[in-house]
């Protein structure tokens, strides 16, 4: 299954570099300690579940989705950003978060940010899968 969910992450990063790329050409530096850290993070987790499956050394898929759970914030972050600006919105915090949901949902936000937002959940709840199911093999 770690192999199987490898290409889970696979998939979630290449769309992370096609979101990143369209960012680099059209967003001119708006919002870069959110990308950075998002970005940077996403490299590290996948770096440490690719050496969960060349080794089998559950610590690593543990670090791996420890990282995730940072890491998803700042993508979360990110996106009720983007809710806000097609909504016209300048609120602080994060209340908007299940309304930036529901437009993912309702198909407001762009293909490629709804799937990496949708398709998160997939890596990263099966990532705590396979680090619990390898925890007590």
């Amino acid at each position: 299954m770690d192999i199987v969910l490898l290409g889970a992450w696979v998939i979630q990063v290449g769309v992370g570099i096609a979101l990143f790329v369209g960012w680099l050409r059209h967003a001119h530096g708006a919002g870069r300690p959110a990308v950075s850290a998002h970005v940077s993070l996403m490299l590290i987790a996948f770096a440490s579940w690719t050496v969960f499956v060349a080794t089998d050394a559950v610590v690593w898929a543990w670090c791996a989705w420890a990282i995730l759970t940072v890491g998803i914030g700042f993508g979360d972050y990110m996106m009720v950003r983007r809710y806000r600006g097609l909504e016209g919105m300048t609120r602080p915090g994060l209340g908007d978060y299940g309304p930036a949901i529901g437009a993912v949902f309702r198909g407001r936000m762009p293909g490629k940010v709804a799937f990496h937002a949708v398709f998160s959940a997939v890596v990263y709840f099966g990532s705590l899968g396979v680090a619990i199911a390898a925890s007590i093999m």
